[in-house]
């Protein structure tokens, strides 16, 4: 999002960037309007920071408020909060997130006009500051992609944003402003063709960088490379710190998912007492493997024939519809991983295979 952000504003076109980890409870549910007030309040703090100013008479969060107190009429809450409140407890205050969600669900129209007229608003305010009536305005919004369920309100998670992105989809278009939305991996398999109902757009998936080739086992030269190159690019004196050998094989282990690359390769510090273990080798990033591995578990029996299914036919073996929360799961998880060699392949996630194989299955 960063790297897209620094291309379009190379182009001439003025981005803001939206971290919603500071505004989002990420495992909880969420509704179109504790999203859209997130939204447009991360759009009003980054026009405010860019330009020392607000858009209209008033700061976005004062507006909010008195909308909430005029029109959803949840005067309890914000009286005691105050608008400057609002965006830490939507973040931190799963009371007060549902309370807003409950309130609004007989007012969605009027929040989501509020919503757009803001926008609308907002974008004519950096026109002008720019000097181009014709200035092209681009919003992009990280981080939705954390929103995952934990434990029984897992599934409840995932619903809400399929309902998010497909029920809202028209809502989520903002007026005048182009949005670049990261979504959770799960969303394609929940919500297939989701983009099409988002203005047409497509949704791109991020796949793993595959260190194996296509549909094997068999390391890959090309991908470890790659996530060499990565390592080399943060930190030239890598060596110093973790031999080759040691570092292709966390990238194996990795599956090739950047995130979980890092994580295992941070596991690795704190059993480093001194500089003296130093290159970490092989046998010194196994404690990480196998701290990476039971986070993973357990896996329920029926959950590793599915696994099994998918680690010989490179499918998502997908039997029914109501199965697609489950594999949602396993790819939120990343119990699954997804690689493009041409096309979309799947395999199960490189530290779970031995335990995947080993796993007899009930029709053998």
């Amino acid at each position: 999002m960063r790297r897209l952000q620094h291309r379009l504003e190379e182009s001439g076109t003025t981005v803001f960037y939206a971290d919603m980890s500071e505004y989002l409870l990420s495992t909880k549910e969420i509704e179109i309007s504790d999203f859209l007030v997130s939204v447009t309040g991360a759009l009003s703090e980054r026009i405010a920071e860019r330009y020392d100013a607000s858009p209209g008479d008033r700061g976005h969060w004062d507006r909010l408020v008195h909308s909430l107190q005029s029109e959803v009429q949840l005067d309890a809450v914000t009286t005691k909060l105050g608008p400057t409140t609002v965006k830490a407890s939507l973040k931190n205050d799963p009371h007060f997130k549902s309370e807003l969600q409950k309130a609004a669900r007989g007012h969605v129209a009027k929040l989501v006009q509020e919503a757009h007229g803001f926008v609308a608003e907002a974008v004519e305010f950096v026109r002008e500051r720019e000097g181009d009536p014709d200035r092209k305005v681009v919003l992009l919004v990280d981080s939705v992609e954390r929103l995952r369920g934990v434990g029984s309100e897992a599934m409840n998670v995932y619903d809400s944003v399929r309902d998010l992105f497909v029920g809202h989809a028209a809502n989520l278009r903002l007026p005048s402003l182009h949005v670049v939305y990261s979504i959770p991996p799960y969303l394609s398999v929940l919500a297939a063709g989701a983009g099409g109902v988002l203005g047409g757009a497509v949704a791109r998936r991020l796949v793993s960088v595959h260190t194996v080739r296509h549909h094997s086992r068999e390391p890959d030269p090309e991908g470890l490379a790659i996530l060499r190159e990565v390592i080399e690019r943060r930190c030239p004196a890598w060596r110093r710190l973790i031999a080759e050998g040691a570092l292709d094989r966390l990238a194996t282990y990795s599956g090739g998912d950047l995130r979980e690359f890092f994580r295992l390769i941070r596991l690795c510090l704190p059993s480093v007492r001194d500089d003296t273990q130093l290159p970490l080798g092989v046998d010194s990033v196994r404690i990480a493997e196998d701290t990476a591995r039971t986070e993973m578990l357990p896996i329920p029996r029926e959950h590793l024939e599915w696994l099994k299914d998918i680690a010989s036919s490179h499918g998502a073996c997908l039997e029914r519809d109501a199965d697609l929360p489950t594999l949602a799961h396993f790819l939120d998880n990343r119990r699954v991983l997804v690689y493009r060699n041409g096309e979309d392949w799947y395999d199960v996630h490189p530290l779970l295979r031995g335990i995947v194989d080993a796993h007899r299955s009930t029709r053998e």
